[in-house]
């Protein structure tokens, strides 16, 4: 039996020899768009870096003491021909490292870990004191009234920050044996709010807007640093390699439209800014009412004794 041969039309080899050529062209082309598109991604990664860096960033917080840092930026009172960028945090721990590893130039911060990173090795110069002030609050159900009374309970603070130094004043007066007052380190100042109100801690450290916050609870204030003529809070600038024009400029930049945010806040007052305290901390209309009218914002320098005070008690801390 004589088997026939099929016949392949010519024109149906040729649409299929064009579908390949075509398919191969679309995947080659493909691949340049990928290579493309990650060469385009490195270098616009490395461009972002490179501004990130030549741009003066400061290390902030969801507290009150950064108040004339947001304001100076949310009503353009910096020169807009330099490039200032806040980099938010929401505990004191990563401010440090931002300091630290050079990912921030300034910060607001207190004076107990300002003095503790200058004697680890990162040098750091005082630009301003802050209004900030602590309160040590105690749970409200469970009557709390005076430092006695910290006895076999737990403080939420930070490890040598001013909180942890408030705590050793708050023992040592009340003359309990340290190891009684359990200290236990919730660096997040919104998690430690959040703790206190949930009756998941005795009592705590707390500056504003959170110590506000747990007043409205209507939870108990054992101290308060502004009857203890304490001024804790500090804005710091990294000194190395700061000393180029550049830098200089940047930061008079920064210390003029700081200054200008301080004297408006004095002028109109906190409330003024109902949005910029919607916006980066998240208050209610409630909340930004409960504020301290008396609230006024200042930028001289840090105070020599508080500054020795710290000193004082990290050299006590470290025996």
């Amino acid at each position: 039996m004589k088997i026939k041969k099929k016949i392949v039309p010519l024109h149906s080899i040729m649409k299929k020899l064009v579908l390949a050529f075509i398919a191969l062209v679309m995947l080659a082309a493909c691949g340049q768009s990928y290579e493309e598109t990650k060469r385009l991604s490195r270098e616009q990664r490395l461009k972002l870096w490179r501004e990130d860096s030549a741009a003066l960033k400061i290390a902030v917080m969801p507290t009150l003491d950064c108040l004339p840092v947001f304001v100076a930026k949310e009503r353009h009172m910096f020169d807009t021909a330099v490039d200032i960028r806040l980099k938010r945090y929401t505990a004191q721990m990563d401010i440090d490292t931002a300091l630290i590893r050079g990912r921030a130039e300034g910060a607001i911060t207190d004076l107990v870990r300002a003095e503790k990173m200058i004697k680890e090795g990162t040098p750091l110069r005082y630009a301003a004191a802050t209004n900030a002030y602590w309160l040590m609050l105690s749970q409200r159900q469970l009557r709390i009234t005076n430092f006695k009374h910290l006895d076999d309970k737990m403080l939420a603070m930070t490890r040598y920050s001013v909180t942890d130094m408030l705590g050793d004043i708050a023992v040592d007066s009340a003359k309990l044996a340290p190891e009684r007052v359990f200290r236990i380190q919730i660096n997040d100042v919104n998690i430690r709010l959040k703790m206190l109100e949930n009756n998941e801690m005795d009592a705590m450290l707390l500056t504003e807007p959170q110590a506000s916050q747990a007043l409205l609870k209507k939870h108990h204030v054992l101290l308060d640093t502004r009857k203890e003529d304490m001024q804790m809070g500090a804005l710091v600038f990294r000194t190395k390699n700061m000393d180029d024009k550049t830098r200089q400029h940047q930061m008079e930049v920064f210390m003029k439209g700081y200054k200008q945010a301080c004297d408006s806040i004095n002028h109109f007052g906190v409330t003024h800014y109902k949005e910029i305290l919607k916006k980066y901390y998240g208050l209610t209309p409630q909340a930004i009412s409960a504020l301290p009218d008396s609230l006024k914002f200042t930028y001289q320098a840090p105070r020599q004794k508080d500054i020795d005070r710290a000193k004082n008690w990290l050299e006590k801390k470290k025996k």
